[in-house]
């Protein structure tokens, strides 16, 4: 399983660096569109999100609403802090030279999240992810503290896949999100 999943994020990522900049770019606002356009985006006071790394969809229109509290992760061994980080805030390089918001923004409340956004190399219908094999998201996501928060997981269409090789530890997301729409699962 190892080999397949090596496999299958090597050529979606191919896939994804291969995009034309115009159609990145349009493909991107068409998914903030399609969050936008959603009742539970709408209705959040807190979201996490993430900073696009290796050409995964730009969420740039939908960080420069300040209308909620956004939170961005920093790798601190092998977890995720999340702090705040609105719109114009710096940012450093920090581990696999992702950008992330300074150690000592404040952090975010576990209890207050709404929403959170998630990327990914490529994503089922059922709504299980493959990301770039460091088990960030599957080790959160498995944390009671998480779980009942609602989940998309962020993907260009060509990577939205009817199915992937899965193992235990792997955690389906509530919802998918391309440039074609927003799929709830289950």
């Amino acid at each position: 399983m190892f080999e397949e999943k090596k496999r299958l994020r090597k050529k979606y990522l191919q896939k994804r660096l291969q995009l034309p900049l115009q159609e990145y770019r349009s493909k991107s606002n068409q998914i903030c569109q399609n969050i936008l356009n959603t009742s539970i985006f709408r209705e959040a006071k807190v979201v996490l999100s993430y900073f696009s790394f290796k050409q995964e969809p730009d969420l740039t229109l939908l960080h420069q609403r300040n209308k909620v509290i956004w939170g961005l992760p920093r790798c601190e061994g092998k977890s995720l802090i999340w702090h705040q980080w609105q719109w114009g805030d710096n940012l450093q390089t920090g581990a696999y030279n992702i950008p992330e918001p300074l150690f000592n923004s404040p952090l975010i409340d576990t209890d207050t999240v709404d929403l959170i956004l998630i990327p990914a190399v490529t994503i089922d219908r059922r709504g299980y992810r493959l990301g770039y094999g460091g088990g960030y998201y599957d080790r959160m996501l498995d944390s009671l503290l998480w779980q009942k928060i609602p989940t998309i997981g962020i993907v260009f269409d060509f990577a939205y896949v009817d199915h992937l090789p899965v193992e235990l530890w792997d955690k389906p997301l509530k919802a998918v999100c391309t440039e074609f729409g927003i799929f709830f699962q289950g």
